[in-house]
C-alpha cells in the first residue's frame, strides 16, 4: 500500500495521476498547505523540505522496512520502477524519459511557479519579473511544442515525463500563455486531459479542495490565492 501525502497543486497532481494511471492502491493523507500542515514534525520526518507531495511505501519490493520518498520527480521514478509501468526498461528510452522528467522538475515547474508568484500573488507588481517569467514560460512551452511535433507523447509511449509536465500546463491562462500558439502542445494536452485516469485524478482535487486553488483551475473556475504552486 502506498501512502500519498498530498494537496492539490501541480506537483501533487503528478503523483495522483500516476497512481490512477497505473492502478496502484493508495491511501490519501491530505496535507493542508494553507493551514501549515507541511510544517508539522510528523510530515517533516517524511518530507524534510516541508513540501508536498511525498509517499511512504509500506510494502517495498525488497520486503524490508517502509520507504519514504519526497520530491515529485523522485516519487515518479520510484513508483515507475516499483510497478514496472510508465518508464521503459530499455536503457535509451529510459534515460530519454528521465531527461524530460528532470527538464520539468528543473525548468518548467520552477519557472511556471515564479510566473504564478510574480503575476498573481506578489504584494508588489514588478513588471520586469512578470515579463521575465512569462517569456521564459513561453520559451519552455515552445520546447515542448517542438518536441511533440512528430510524436504523440514526449518519449514514444505515455510515460512519467508526460505526467510530470501536464499539470504545469493546466494553469496556462494564468501563466499568460495561449495554447493556440503551440498546436502540438495543445493536441498533447487535450489527449492527456481526456484519459480516464487523468479525469479520476482531476476529481480527487475537488474532493480535497472544493472551493478554489488548483482544483478550481482544473474545473475552469477562478482560483483562490494559494501560497504554493
Amino acid at each position: 500500500m502506498i501512502e500519498l501525502y498530498y494537496w492539490p497543486t501541480p506537483n501533487g497532481h503528478k503523483i495522483a495521476m500516476f497512481l490512477e494511471e497505473a492502478s496502484v492502491p493508495y491511501k490519501l493523507f491530505p496535507v493542508n498547505i494553507r493551514t501549515g500542515d507541511q510544517l508539522k514534525p510528523e510530515f517533516l520526518e517524511i518530507s524534510p523540505n516541508n513540501r508536498i507531495p511525498a509517499i511512504v511505501d509500506r510494502e517495498p519490493l525488497d520486503g524490508g522496512k517502509s520507504i519514504s520518498v519526497f520530491e515529485s520527480g523522485a516519487v515518479l521514478a520510484y513508483l515507475a520502477e516499483k510497478t514496472g509501468k510508465l518508464l521503459s526498461s530499455d536503457v535509451r528510452v529510459k534515460y530519454d524519459t528521465l531527461q524530460w522528467l528532470f527538464w520539468q522538475v528543473g525548468g518548467l515547474g520552477p519557472i511556471a511557479g515564479q510566473n504564478h508568484h510574480f503575476g498573481i500573488y506578489a504584494s508588489e507588481r514588478l513588471p520586469y519579473a512578470v515579463n521575465r517569467f512569462v517569456n521564459e514560460t513561453s520559451r519552455l512551452y515552445g520546447v515542448l511544442n517542438k518536441r511533440l511535433a512528430d510524436r504523440e507523447f514526449l518519449v514514444g509511449d505515455y510515460s512519467i515525463a508526460d505526467i510530470a509536465s501536464y499539470p504545469w500546463v493546466i494553469p496556462h491562462e494564468r501563466q499568460g500563455q495561449n495554447l493556440d500558439d503551440f498546436p502540438h502542445l495543445k493536441r498533447w494536452f487535450a489527449a492527456i486531459q481526456a484519459r480516464p485516469a487523468t479525469m479520476r485524478a482531476d476529481a480527487l482535487t475537488a474532493q480535497i479542495e472544493p472551493n478554489g486553488g488548483f482544483s478550481a483551475v482544473i474545473r475552469g473556475q477562478r482560483p483562490l490565492a494559494s501560497p504554493h504552486g
